[in-house]
């Protein structure tokens, strides 16, 4: 109860050290940094009680085997807090992202593409690609609400048909959709660690990844109209739809996020940013912007405030997950133990398609026990350092981003799957079922190509 009370303040604790990060980057101070570390030290603590029961683990398990390693380097203890502040770019950038989602929501955008749904099709084939796209586009911006909100129109219109059906057709479309756009855009934090674990450039990698999911899409969609186009369809809840409102809102969002990709590489080159660093600083004043020139800057307040607000405050999962990844990542650097954890890859590098196939298959079979990808991506780090003295760093980051984003289908436990599974009221093993197909397909696509490349 008392730790209920305190939570919902966390946001200004949060914030006050992201500040400090943030200025930090600029003035780079080895003494504010320590002073960051120390904080994120009482971070990491009192996240930990508000943290689930599977990031609890994950994050003792990465102290745990940190500690034991640190010791063994006879490092002095004074050390530890400058070792904890590796992520917290990471962590910056989650706390930034509701406010790109904030905009989109007040200018309505969700709704008018969601129409799209509302629009008649002769049978579920035709009906398919359009949930996907829809879902797509959605996700580029609001991530996983994307899911959410398309899930609830598909279930309403697919009311009459048959449960399995109805349930193989909202669990495949709208996830598989959903995958593709993470797949590249610069708000997705899967990216974003996937280039900072390899230290690709995003716009060298941004034509590969936008090519992938180009490519995944019109197999999938071409599976989707051939699976379905055997049950008929029919709108139960038809509406006028002004599909040039909805092409002129399609437009309107292509052309934002172009801009704002634009104005990341633009910046990053001009002062010799980041990426990531770049999309945090970038994401609130573009999104006021935006907000202003559409006259929606009363609403984006409002719903930004409290999106933010909520979202900052149940950061503990991954406060507890990045503090304690950069913890273990830096303790085991050069140690005989990164030797111990890589043999078993490196015994295939003379042969790199196998390597990134072994790899793909490493994030779905951890992700069926709940494994967050982003923690999969902490444990090959150091397998990952040394795959980058041989290989291609943009191959690298294709398979990384590529296997990870694949998992998001076929998580059992993963959020995107429970949500979908309530959303549905079906298995998440099922949805699991349906999806693993897709998820090898698409993680191999990505590993074919990156073999191509290197």
């Amino acid at each position: 109860m008392i730790y209920h009370s305190f939570s919902r303040y966390l946001y200004i604790f949060y914030s006050f050290v992201f500040i400090l990060h943030i200025m930090n980057v600029f003035i780079d101070y080895r003494t504010l940094n320590y002073l960051i570390g120390i904080l994120s030290i009482i971070m990491l603590v009192v996240s930990f009680m508000g943290a689930s029961k599977l990031f609890r683990v994950l994050g003792t398990a990465f102290i745990c085997i940190g500690a034991i390693v640190f010791i063994t380097t006879e490092q002095f203890v004074a050390a530890i807090p400058s070792m904890m502040t590796t992520n917290m770019s990471l962590l910056t950038l989650l706390a930034m992202l509701p406010w790109m989602n904030s905009v989109v929501r007040s200018g309505r955008f969700d709704r008018s593409l969601n129409n799209l749904l509302n629009v008649n099709a002769s049978n579920l084939g035709t009906l398919y690609p359009r949930s996907s796209i829809t879902t797509l586009t959605l996700a580029a911006f609001l991530n996983l609400s994307a899911a959410t909100i398309s899930q609830d129109v598909l279930k309403r219109n697919l009311s009459s048909l048959n449960k399995k059906v109805r349930d193989s057709f909202i669990g495949t479309a709208t996830l598989r959709g959903y995958t593709l756009a993470l797949l590249w855009s610069p708000l997705e934090i899967l990216l974003a660690v996937s280039i900072f674990t390899t230290g690709v450039d995003y716009v060298s990698l941004l034509p590969w990844l936008l090519f992938i999911a180009a490519l995944t899409f019109s197999l999938d969609s071409l599976w989707g109209r051939l699976h379905y186009r055997k049950y008929p369809y029919e709108n139960p809840n038809p509406v006028n739809v002004d599909m040039g409102e909805v092409m002129r809102k399609l437009l309107h969002l292509i052309l934002a996020l172009i801009v704002f990709l634009t104005l990341v590489i633009t910046l990053g080159s001009l002062f010799q940013l980041d990426f990531i660093f770049t999309v945090t600083i970038l994401i609130f004043p573009f999104a006021l912007v935006w907000s202003f020139i559409m006259k929606r800057i009363r609403s984006f307040w409002v719903i930004g405030w409290r999106n933010w607000k909520h979202s900052t405050n149940n950061m503990q999962n991954f406060v507890v997950l990045f503090i304690s990844l950069a913890f273990f990542a830096n303790s085991i650097d050069g140690t005989p133990f990164l030797d111990f954890i890589q043999q078993p890859v490196l015994i295939f590098s003379s042969y790199p398609l196998i390597v990134f196939i072994i790899i793909q298959l490493i994030f779905i079979f951890l992700s069926m026990f709940g494994v967050h990808p982003i923690a999969t991506i902490g444990i090959l780090s150091g397998i990952i350092a040394t795959l980058l003295e041989t290989m291609n760093p943009i191959s690298l980051a294709i398979v990384l981003t590529t296997s990870a984003v694949a998992t998001l289908t076929v998580g059992s436990y993963g959020l995107v799957v429970q949500l979908t599974s309530m959303n549905t009221g079906q298995s998440p093993y099922r949805i699991t079922l349906y999806n693993m197909p897709y998820a090898l397909a698409f993680g191999g696509i990505g590993s074919i190509i990156a073999y191509f490349i290197l």
